[in-house]
């Protein structure tokens, strides 16, 4: 039956961020059923899922309260058009979101996903300034090895060739300024103690080009597809601070590490600031449906409201926008956390994850740096550990201990030389040690130590 079903897949599925041609000696793994942080294929094998399903699961498969959330809305509201119609769940989420966001995020945006989250704020911010008389604001700045989406707009703004190389002729002309790189500190420094040393980077290209620049957008405190970077609180500190000063929109692209992820609800907390535009996304629906909220100011929002006749209003829609189903999952997503005390028990877990990294994996001689901020934490792996080489990436070193993860059952999926650990939120002990043993084995066994 798999075999077949296997078959079908590859004949009909074009599977994203993949190179089509790997199938052909590692077929997709057909997936049956999910509970908890495990997922069971079609042959009754499971797989301890430890990034979250590309970073949106927080409580677990077949969760049954968000089960009980999409039944009860699913018998009153599947969808309506969000043009000049709304519904109890879109409308509890927005002020439910309000409440608990940084301060002066008064306004709600809703979209499908996060590449869609940022376009929203590439446009607001765009058109803001062209409303306010301010018309040579029109682009914007990102740091090196940043990650924003794969739409064209959200690609324009990400700084890794690996996703927008190619389509350099049809992206926004970006500044792009080096970014923080702790693990390999051009200073010497470490991020527990520095000053964002780095940060002169983004402070000369601001202050030679702030008449030109609309916004500044970050992934704040971790960069994701860049291989979990983490970098000092510090640094969204100045950032913040240059923006106020030269009339630029701080963007924060909370996607992937908002909703508990770095050990607070929203990574900017970290730094104790507030964007002028927050895009949030993936854990908002605990991995369950496709929504996303693009937040701002109240002074944003007011440069778009006017008489129709005027044309300041921002026309950007999407069909599923505000949709009830995947509102509702999002407030019952609130619940829990509110219910379960999730952030308090993620510190332990995450204590936990350190403990067990620091006791099976750093006698590896290929270790070169463990890195954590909350429940997410990721091993760097390194050709030498003196120097910090990294590995060829041609080597494919994160594909191959990936592959042999699988075989360990547990879905690890690396960032290029970088095995990082995001699980569901629900894992325990027991749980990660599974996932930490079978890192262990699979990085041991693809070095043959």
């Amino acid at each position: 039956m798999v075999k077949s079903l296997q078959e079908k897949d590859l004949k009909y599925i074009w599977h994203p961020c993949s190179q089509m041609k790997d199938y052909e000696d590692f077929p997709p793994i057909v997936i049956e059923r999910g509970e908890g942080v495990f997922l069971y294929d079609v042959e009754g094998k499971r797989y301890l899922d430890a990034v979250s399903s590309w970073w949106v699961n927080l409580f677990g498969h077949s969760n049954k309260r968000i089960n009980k959330a999409i039944e009860n809305q699913i018998d009153k509201l599947e969808h309506v058009i969000f043009v000049n119609f709304s519904h109890r769940p879109a409308i509890e989420l927005s002020e439910r979101i309000v409440n608990i966001t940084p301060q002066g995020l008064n306004k709600v945006f809703f979209s499908d996903n996060g590449s869609s989250a940022i376009e929203v704020a590439i446009k607001l911010s765009f058109q803001y300034f062209q409303q306010i008389g301010k018309p040579k604001k029109t682009k914007f700045i990102a740091i090196t090895d940043s990650y924003h989406g794969d739409t064209l707009g959200a690609l324009s703004l990400g700084g890794i060739d690996l996703y927008s190389k190619i389509y350099k002729p049809l992206l926004l002309n970006t500044h792009r300024v080096q970014g923080p790189d702790c693990f390999r500190c051009k200073y010497g420094l470490e991020r527990e103690t520095c000053n964002a040393e780095c940060f002169e980077h983004m402070e000369r290209a601001i202050e030679e080009n702030h008449g030109e620049i609309a916004g500044a957008i970050i992934e704040p405190m971790v960069q994701g597809a860049g291989g979990m970077k983490i970098y000092s609180a510090i640094y969204l500190k100045k950032l913040r601070e240059i923006c106020h000063k030269y009339d630029i929109h701080f963007i924060a692209d909370e996607v992937a590490v908002g909703f508990g992820r770095t050990g607070k609800m929203y990574a900017c907390e970290h730094a104790g600031i507030s964007p002028d535009i927050m895009c949030l996304s993936k854990g908002l629906t605990a991995g369950y449906l496709p929504l996303s909220l693009t937040l701002m100011t109240d002074k944003i929002y007011d440069a778009f409201y006017d008489e129709y006749q005027t044309l300041k209003g921002f026309l950007h829609s999407h069909s599923y926008t505000g949709n009830p189903i995947g509102s509702a999952v999002a407030c019952e997503t609130l619940n829990i956390f509110e219910d379960e005390n999730i952030i308090e028990n993620n510190r332990r877990k995450s204590q936990i994850i350190k403990e067990k990294v620091t006791e099976y994996l750093m006698d590896i001689p290929y270790f070169g740096e463990f890195r954590q901020l909350g429940m997410i934490g990721a091993v760097e792996l390194v050709k030498d550990k003196k120097t910090k080489e990294g590995f060829d990436w041609k080597e494919r070193v994160g594909y191959k201990i990936y592959k042999k993860a699988l075989k360990h059952g547990v879905l690890l999926r690396p960032l290029g030389n970088v095995v990082y650990f995001m699980p569901p939120y629900i894992i325990n002990e027991e749980e990660i040690d599974i996932m930490i043993d079978a890192a262990r084995k699979s990085i041991k066994e693809y070095f043959c130590l």
